[in-house]
């Protein structure tokens, strides 16, 4: 089954149904399971290991055939320490996943804010992710397609082919601080995906935002919250930004992720306008405000 097919199952006890889902979201969604989890004192291996099995296990998101993308952070000429990006031992952990649940290709590829490929080798994600066996591949200019939308402020915008063409997509955010949006989560991280000029977003941020990431949700959204840039963000750059939290939240809902990342700064839905967007507009999966977590302790 592929990710732009319409529908989802659901197994309620021995019963099952199909259901109609977003185009962009495929997932076996069971009840016993929970709706997003939180792994706290691991290393990146150990943390994504946790969260897969917590959610069933990366089969229920990956099947034999699958091309799947990862969207990691890997915008800026940072190194890991740094926590501008992604760490990339959590990019190298998922694409083992993925490769070994039988996905026959893992593509990895950022829009970057510095110069690509100075951003792609010093943050570690292109040597880690390689080795790892995914196919680490630069953004091209002529390799956008205009996605209607017939949002509340935006008719259409230029979403990478790639992505909309992957069987699934994991969408792989680090948490840190923004400058302008307060926190870059999974949303936020969806922009690495947009073309055109992205500065426009920026002028009624939330409502654009939610324009177009309620066609693009993708799969699973893995926030790596290993290391944490608590201020100067997104770029960062200080040693003294950065908090060791050792942290990580899974969800098959990237809202309802996002919802619960907002813990790790200490803010409120109402605080991040382009959550509590998302939220009021229906783009969460599920009810934010009464989530089925699992919280997972490996100290």
């Amino acid at each position: 089954m592929k990710r732009r097919e319409f529908l989802k199952t659901s197994a309620i006890g021995t019963m099952a149904m199909s259901l109609p889902l977003s185009r962009w979201q495929l997932f076996a969604q069971v009840n016993e399971l929970p709706q997003a989890v939180i792994v706290r004192n691991g290393e990146p291996e150990s943390l994504v290991s946790a969260a897969m099995k917590a959610l069933g296990g990366i089969e229920r998101f990956v099947q034999r055939g699958d091309k799947v993308l990862l969207k990691p952070n890997m915008a800026w000429d940072r190194g890991p320490a740094y926590a501008a990006n992604t760490n990339p031992e959590v990019v190298a952990a998922i694409t083992r996943l993925c490769l070994n649940a039988g996905a026959t290709e893992v593509k990895v590829l950022d829009r970057t804010c510095n110069e690509p490929r100075r951003c792609y080798r010093n943050s570690g994600i292109n040597d880690a992710a390689t080795a790892a066996g995914a196919n680490v591949v630069q953004v091209r200019s002529n390799r956008y397609e205009d996605l209607e939308l017939k949002g509340e402020v935006l008719d259409s915008w230029p979403i990478y082919k790639d992505y909309l063409e992957a069987d699934k997509v994991i969408n792989i955010p680090i948490a840190k601080h923004h400058g302008m949006a307060k926190v870059s989560l999974g949303l936020k991280n969806l922009m690495g995906v947009m073309g055109g000029r992205r500065g426009l977003i920026h002028v009624k941020f939330a409502d654009k935002m939610a324009d177009i990431t309620q066609h693009i949700m993708p799969t699973l959204t893995v926030i790596d919250a290993y290391r944490m840039l608590m201020d100067n963000g997104p770029s960062g750059g200080d040693l003294d930004d950065v908090r060791m939290e050792r942290a990580m939240i899974a969800s098959p809902c990237t809202v309802s992720a996002d919802v619960l990342g907002l813990e790790l700064f200490g803010h409120a839905v109402s605080d991040i306008k382009q959550i509590d967007v998302a939220v009021k507009r229906g783009l969460a999966l599920y009810d934010t405000t009464n989530l089925n977590v699992e919280r997972i302790d490996l100290g």
